[in-house]
């Protein structure tokens, strides 16, 4: 079905003072709207009233990545120009060590320029740029990149937070879950920040299955739609695996016509790119670029645990096609003036 939905039917007006700058601590102390798509009732809850909502044979689905501190701070060769750079993901090559980044200011590395980490103890070369205004670099370090980057990196925070990141923000801009065995990520899927690892023990005790998926969020999360005809958006490429365990728990539950509870955007467009004709999730790995926007039928997902998104959004548009775009849109300016927190250290929304 064409959709008849543009761009200027997601903005919404947010005062800087809804966007939550600061996590709250403990993680699961965040309040939670309830909103039921069929009829737009919304109900305002804690975050925690979700282990009763949840039921024993339902599933709930995580995204077990990891975030790392992909911000580093760099010494342009000759100018000893400041730049940062964001690692935004390693580049699956025959050679090494080549990664998509984003740099700013953008206009001091041309390709060919060189700029060096650490007090010179790893360096990087631009070797191309990358559709999105990237970069594209090489880079040249002993040992592992990842190691290396780890040691002086910082989470990327987005730029609506407004304040560099701090060490606390190393646990809290992680979900408790993440896993060292995926391939990472530049920012968490932020609805599971929520959980606390007694919570999902909690539920596995009760008889809730945990399904775990990998999707590896990139530039996307910090992205804005900025065409007007939204069939011309191109989502950035994320990859993601699907494991042959975690498919056949979530379609253990669909046969079962129990509820499988998604938790963030990238657990929805890792599942909804994984689809085969019978309705069943297919076990799978390699680039998603789902862009889901209203109208949009959706195969898996049943409930929708997210976050308060920003307008214009690819994320507030899956939202929109889960939810309902007057329900959700409704529910936000109810968040707006009840004082909810918007975005990634904001509250949640659960969508049934």
């Amino acid at each position: 079905m064409k959709s008849t939905f543009r761009l200027s039917h997601f903005k919404y007006k947010l005062p800087a003072t809804s966007i939550a700058k600061f996590p709250i601590d403990p993680r699961n102390a965040s309040k939670m709207m309830l909103l039921n798509k069929e009829t737009g009732d919304i109900q305002d809850k804690k975050f925690v009233d979700i282990m009763s909502m949840i039921q024993r044979g339902d599933t709930l689905v995580l995204n077990e990545t990891r975030v790392f501190p992909a911000k580093v701070f760099a010494i342009k060769e000759r100018t000893n120009a400041s730049i940062d750079v964001l690692f935004v993901r390693e580049l699956k090559t025959e050679e090494e060590n080549l990664w998509d980044a984003v740099v700013e200011p953008a206009r001091k590395l041309r390709e060919g320029n060189k700029v060096f980490f650490d007090g010179n103890k790893f360096y990087a070369e631009a070797i191309g740029n990358t559709t999105s205004g990237g970069r594209t670099l090489k880079v040249t370090c002993k040992g592992n990149v990842f190691d290396a980057i780890e040691k002086i990196g910082k989470m990327a925070l987005p730029k609506y937070i407004d304040r560099e990141a701090e060490d606390f923000d190393k646990k809290l801009y992680q979900t408790e879950f993440a896993s060292n065995k995926v391939m990472p990520s530049i920012a968490p899927p932020t609805a599971g920040l929520h959980f606390t690892n007694e919570m999902l023990h909690q539920l596995e005790k009760k008889g809730v299955r945990i399904a775990y998926i990998n999707l590896s969020i990139g530039q996307e999360i910090f992205s804005k739609v900025v065409t007007e005809d939204l069939q011309k958006y191109a989502m950035h490429h994320e990859y993601f695996e699907i494991s042959m365990a975690a498919a056949e728990m979530i379609n253990k539950t669909l046969k079962a016509k129990k509820n499988v509870f998604a938790v963030g955007c990238s657990v929805v467009r890792a599942l909804e790119s994984s689809v085969l004709t019978t309705g069943q999730v297919k076990p799978n790995r390699g680039w998603a670029n789902k862009f889901i926007y209203p109208p949009y039928a959706f195969k898996i997902v049943t409930k929708f645990l997210t976050n308060f998104h920003p307008p214009e959004s690819p994320s507030l548009m899956l939202t929109c096609a889960f939810g309902e775009k007057d329900n959700v849109l409704k529910a936000y300016k109810k968040a707006i003036k009840d004082n909810y927190r918007f975005h990634c250290y904001g509250d949640a929304m659960l969508i049934v």
